[in-house]
Parts: C-alpha cells; sequence; structure tokens
C-alpha cells in the first residue's frame, strides 16, 4: 500500500485536477467522508457538541465542509478559524462562504487574545476536528497556536485529527514544537509516513484512508516510493507453499557465525527462530570452547566447532573451516553474540569479501563493520543489515537522535549508497533496498523491549532466504511474522514481560494465519 510524502500527495492532487477533477470536489469528498469517519467512530452523537479548529489553507477548507456536513445531521458545530476571514483563499475561501447561510457559527482566533476570551466557549465543546495545517506544516508550530494546542489536548475530549495531526511532520512522524493529540485520523487518497513513524502514530490514534477519487492510474504512474507492508502483501505475494514432497534438504540449508563467551544464547535464539521459521537445516558455528553449550542448548540444529583465539574469540583461524562449511548453504547470518575482538573484526570482513550467497548481518557482525563500511560496495554477494538505531548511527557515523528523526531517510540513503537491504529497527521498523523504495513495519509493540529480540528477526529472515525467498520476499515476511508474533503475545500473555524465546514459538502460528488469508487457499 503506497504511502506518500507531502510533496507527492500535493502532485497526485495537481495531477488529480489536471485530468478535470476540480479541487473543490476533492475538497467535498475529503470533507464528506471525514465527517462519516467522525460519527462513525465517536458513536451516537446527536446532542453532542463539535468544535472544529480551521486553518486557513486547505485543511481548514476540509474542516468546513466537515462542519458543513455535521450541521445538516443536526448537529451543533462551532468553527474557530486560526486566522483572519480575509486571509482565506480558493476552494477553502468557497467553503468557508457556505456556512453562513445555515447559521454555523465562525469564531476568527488571530491571536492569544482572542483565544483566551474564547476559552469558555471552547471548554464546553464535547468533539473536536483538527483541521489547522494536516500535511502542509512548514516549520515549527509555536505561539498561540502551541498554546491552542496545549489546551485542547488538557481537555481529554474526543479529537478526528484531518489527514494527520496538526503540528506533526507528515513525512517523518516528528513532532514541530507542539501536535494535537488524536483519537482518531481520516486522511485522504494515501497514508502519509508520518502516521507510522514515532512518535507520530501515538498522536495519530486509529487511521482512515478516504478515497477522495483520485484515479488509481495517477498513483500508479507516479508510484510513491514509500509503502505499508500489510497482511495482504504478505500473504498474497510472499508466502509460499511448501510442495507436498518437500524434505529438509530443498527446505534450505543456513549457516550462522555466533556466539563468544557470555553470549551463547544469540546463536540459539538466532537458530530457532530460523527453523521456526521453515529452514530446513540450521548449522551454527561456534568457536569450539562454546561447543558443548550450544550442543547442550539446542537439540534441531547441528553445530560446527571453530577455531578460536585464546579469550575465546573467533579469528581468522577459522576462516578457512568456515568457507568449506559454507558449501552447499544458502543463505549466512553473522553477528549475534559474535563479539567485538579485532581478530574478529579481520575474520568478518574477510568472509564479507570472499561471500558468494546472501548474508544476514546484525549485532556484532555490524559493530564490526562501523568505520569500515566503504567494504560493503565491494561485496559480491546480496546483504540484508538489521541495526537497531544504536548500531545505525555507528554504521552511517551520525548521532542516534539524527538517525531517529528522519528514519526513513537514513534507511533509504545508507541502502542506496551501498546497495544493501537495511532493515532500520524500532517502532514503525524501515526497510530500504537499494533501488530508493521504503516500507514501512505496522506491526509489533513496546513488549519487545526485551533482549534477543533482534537475534530473533536475524533467524527469520535469513530462514527465509534459505528457503529461496528473495531479500525483498525475506525481510518484508520476516519484520512482519516479528512483530505480529509480538502482537499476539501481547494479546495472549500481557503487554510485557515476554521473552524473545516465547516469541519464537509463536512463528508458526503467524505464518498459519497469515497462510490462512490467502485468496488461492494456502493453509
Amino acid at each position: 500500500m503506497y504511502i506518500v510524502t507531502a510533496d507527492e500527495m500535493r502532485g497526485l492532487d495537481k495531477r488529480t485536477i489536471d485530468f478535470g477533477l476540480p479541487g473543490r470536489i476533492l475538497m467535498e469528498n475529503a470533507g464528506r467522508g471525514a465527517a462519516q469517519t467522525l460519527i462513525r467512530r465517536f458513536g451516537d452523537i446527536a446532542g453532542k457538541t463539535v468544535g472544529v479548529l480551521a486553518g486557513r489553507g486547505n485543511n481548514g477548507g476540509d474542516g468546513f465542509v466537515i462542519a458543513r456536513c455535521l450541521v445538516q445531521k443536526g448537529i451543533d458545530v462551532i468553527v474557530y478559524l486560526l486566522s483572519k476571514t480575509s486571509l482565506v483563499k480558493g476552494d477553502a475561501l468557497a467553503n468557508l462562504e457556505m456556512l453562513y447561510p445555515l447559521g454555523i457559527p465562525v469564531i476568527e482566533i488571530p491571536d492569544n487574545k482572542t483565544f483566551h476570551s474564547n476559552r469558555v466557549s471552547m471548554r464546553h465543546r464535547d468533539i473536536w476536528v483538527d483541521a489547522i495545517f494536516g500535511t502542509g506544516l512548514k516549520s515549527d508550530v509555536g505561539g498561540y497556536i502551541k498554546e491552542i494546542m496545549i489546551f485542547i489536548n488538557g481537555l481529554n475530549k474526543h479529537v478526528l485529527a484531518v489527514d494527520i495531526p496538526s503540528g506533526i511532520d507528515s513525512d517523518t512522524g516528528q513532532v514541530r514544537g507542539e501536535c494535537i493529540r488524536a483519537g482518531a485520523t481520516t486522511t485522504f487518497g494515501y497514508a502519509k509516513a508520518g502516521h507510522y513513524l514515532y512518535p507520530g502514530a501515538d498522536y495519530s490514534g486509529e487511521i482512515e484512508i478516504i478515497d477522495i477519487g483520485i484515479p488509481a492510474f495517477i498513483a500508479d504512474k507516479v508510484r510513491p516510493k514509500q509503502n505499508l507492508i500489510t497482511c495482504e502483501r504478505i500473504s498474497s505475494l510472499y508466502l509460499k507453499p511448501r510442495a507436498k514432497d518437500a524434505h529438509k534438504g530443498s527446505a534450505g540449508h543456513l549457516f550462522i557465525i555466533s556466539g563468544s563467551p557470555g553470549k551463547t544464547g544469540a546463536a540459539v535464539m538466532t537458530a530457532t527462530a530460523a527453523m521456526r521459521a521453515g529452514a530446513g537445516l540450521v548449522t551454527i558455528g561456534v568457536p569450539k570452547s562454546l561447543n558443548p553449550v550450544i550442543e547442550s542448548m539446542f537439540l534441531e540444529a547441528m553445530t560446527c566447532p571453530l577455531p578460536e583465539n585464546s579469550e575465546g574469540f573467533l579469528s581468522e583461524s577459522s576462516f578457512d573451516a568456515i568457507m568449506h562449511n559454507l558449501a552447499g548453504k544458502k543463505c549466512l547470518a553473522m553477528g549475534p553474540g559474535l563479539g567485538t575482538d579485532p581478530s574478529t573484526k579481520s575474520l568478518v570482513i574477510k568472509i564479507l569479501l570472499e561471500l558468494k550467497i546472501p548474508v544476514v548481518l546484525d549485532a556484532d557482525g555490524l559493530n564490526l563493520l562501523a568505520g569500515e563500511t566503504r567494504l560493503l560496495k565491494k561485496l559480491k554477494a546480496p546483504a540484508v543489515l538489521t541495526p537497531h538505531p544504536g548500531e545505525m548511527s555507528r554504521l552511517a557515523g551520525i548521532e542516534i537522535a539524527a538517525v531517529q528523526q528522519n528514519r526513513v531517510a537514513c534507511a533509504r540513503d545508507f541502502a542506496r549508497e551501498f546497495n544493501v537491504h537495511l532493515v532500520l529497527k524500532g517502532a514503525g521498523t524501515v526497510i530500504a533496498h537499494p533501488d530508493g523504495r521504503v516500507f514501512i513495519n505496522p506491526t509489533g509493540n513496546s513488549g519487545m523491549a526485551s533482549g534477543g529480540m533482534g537475534d530473533v528477526l536475524t533467524g527469520i529472515i535469513a530462514g527465509f532466504i534459505a528457503q529461496g525467498y528473495t531479500e525483498e520476499e525475506a525481510t518484508h515476511t520476516g519484520v512482519y511474522l516479528h512483530g505480529a508474533a509480538a502482537d499476539y503475545l501481547a494479546e495472549k500473555t500481557g503487554p510485557f514481560g515476554f521473552l524473545a524465546s516465547d516469541l519464537t514459538r509463536a512463528i508458526p502460528l503467524q505464518i498459519r494465519a497469515l497462510a490462512g488469508k490467502n485468496s488461492a487457499g494456502f493453509k
């Protein structure tokens, strides 16, 4: 499902208008759809009073249409225009002028003084419509409008945001000074990244997309570079039914390089997740002194004891054994629990430069690359990198705050520059591909803030690649399933307290759930 930037949405509107559908019709469709959403979302609102906070632009114009539609349903509405009437132009002005014959009060609030003189009136509205800025916000919110936002949030009333909560950057999800907290958001044509990236997702509430009449061929021609991963996409495009005569050899063999003193659990969780995702065979390459520990912790996977240095870390002395054992393998997962010993770094770099099968790099595999990212341009095989924000910060050489401020751009730029598939983990995980396309994942929850979750994701993605999935298919399916399994656990066991090892057991259940939604009957 397409997710558009503010500029792309303006372009889609313009192309639609040029095609012959007037902007005033688009605004009418948007406002009517939003009014229907408000009535449906907030239950029986007969006898309730509604306040519409309207800016002077097109978002305010949508709010004027909403006010008119609600009054026609017999609902008491007051429009609070955060501007002078004389500054409203175009389609928004046309819809503002339609309010007066209906007797809808329009109160101008162009400054702090008028805001304070209307606080009592505003306080007694039951429901609010936020139509101040929408996606048109260009700078941080300040002054009396910031005060109004704080005031409205403090009322704890139902709020419907029009297009996106005012104050949220629609492209990044960041709060620009202050923002409205909405219980629901009705957006037009296509969703925006700010609906699904945090903290914007936390302020948007439930999202409803309103079809305002933009022809599908116009969007397909523009082909926005951002998309939302949906269960329909996973079940219909990616998940593949397994042949009835399948065997462990045909289901792929994954090799994992993992483990160091004190970090044996990472290897086991990665291997378990890969097999839960359907990999037929898994072999774990570990420092030889840790092999008895790994063997005692995991029954189904094979182990490969590897030479180690005097501190128990893998080093270049393991290279020949690793390359020998990679024969016949379909994918390599490298990094979980590996440690950051300098001799391990030399090993990782040497493997990457010689590797001819896809690799999934995570955790210490990524940390060892910090300062050496130029080597990624020399890889002979596809690479999937799965950093959390801290690891991304080290890879890109920027502050964590800069990573989080624009997660989409950070992931997209890195994937393009280094020709890798990048999974930037976190709330609203971002998947970026070398061709510039970006996908945002909607599944997952804060209960995943627990050690080992990243190791599980590495195993799932690598397990799918080992089965023959492309890097795109494996990253989308793996990330979606990873979050869906956590959502299942949050519902069944509680919002937090479940472990990464618990999540591995939920993976097959979520595969079954997704497969059951396949229209071809993949069950």
